[in-house]
């Protein structure tokens, strides 16, 4: 458990370089802004800068940010997985800070789709180790728990104002570029990782009461377990079948591969939802 959680926690720490380095290297220096929290801290320190002649880093605004939404967190979601987000957060405040600002290209779009793609690992990697970079993840976490929500409109909700007011305050051309960094650095996350908020798992097991007791003790969901026959061995299972969270995707992976790793589990995109699906 200790080489698990250490691995888990590098895992993090790296994402949080990637972040920094994408920002640092890349992004800052063009004015092209990332996407979410981070996104708004980077506009809002350009802002102090070139407006009001006021310099507060990137880095420590992100940090500010956070600082309620964590809170939020810590009692809506739970402990762990705000202490990773808070982890996340911290080390790329530091990275933020102690690595320089370098434009290492003059053209935009290479500082545009470079900084998308380094972003992209970042974000994707911290999300398969099931932790999360802060922010609108977190938020979107605490929506998840409330009935049906699309919580995506308040994603693209934040962006779009980051969008408005790139175009707004510096040139209409960061804002399209933005658009094409946030275009990008989804992309990488599919790739890596799943950007899709629920998640359908289709699990086919021969223990189906410890499967179902072990993903109990770590996320509330209703479960529903069908009788099952192997078409080729004529043996009688179980498939457990279930709705879930992108963010809880990680803990279904291990609970299944330390209850039953001979299970067979198809895991789908889950478009829409109707009725229960899980209530404080």
């Amino acid at each position: 458990m200790f080489l698990f959680e250490a691995k888990r926690i590098a895992i993090v720490i790296f994402g949080a370089l990637l972040n920094a380095i994408s920002l640092n290297f890349f992004l800052i220096s063009a004015n092209v802004y990332a996407s979410g929290f981070t996104g708004a801290a980077q506009l809002i320190s350009s802002v102090f800068i070139d407006f009001l002649g006021i310099g507060i880093s990137t880095g420590i605004l992100l940090f500010l940010l956070n600082i309620p939404v964590a809170i939020l967190g810590w009692k809506k979601v739970g402990k762990g997985f705000t202490i990773y987000s808070a982890i996340s957060v911290l080390f790329t405040t530091i990275f933020l800070e102690f690595i320089p600002v370098i434009a290492l290209s003059e053209d935009i779009i290479l500082n545009a789709v470079f900084g998308g793609v380094i972003a992209g690992v970042g974000v994707g990697l911290t999300l398969k180790l099931g932790a999360s970079t802060g922010g609108m993840d977190i938020v979107a976490m605490v929506l998840s728990r409330m009935k049906d929500k699309p919580i995506g409109v308040y994603f693209l909700s934040l962006n779009a104002i980051i969008i408005f007011l790139a175009g707004i305050l510096y040139e209409p051309e960061n804002a399209l570029y933005t658009l094409v960094t946030l275009y990008v650095t989804t992309r990488v996350i599919d790739a890596i990782h799943t950007r899709h908020e629920k998640l359908t798992a289709m699990i086919v097991t021969r223990k189906p009461d410890d499967l179902q007791k072990e993903i109990h003790n770590t996320m509330v969901r209703g479960i529903t377990i069908i009788p099952a026959k192997g078409a080729y061995t004529k043996e009688d299972k179980h498939m457990l079948y279930l709705v879930i969270t992108r963010y809880e995707l990680y803990d279904l992976e291990r609970i299944i591969n330390e209850v039953d790793p001979q299970a067979f589990t198809n895991i789908v995109q889950t478009t829409g939802i109707f009725g229960f699906f899980r209530k404080e």
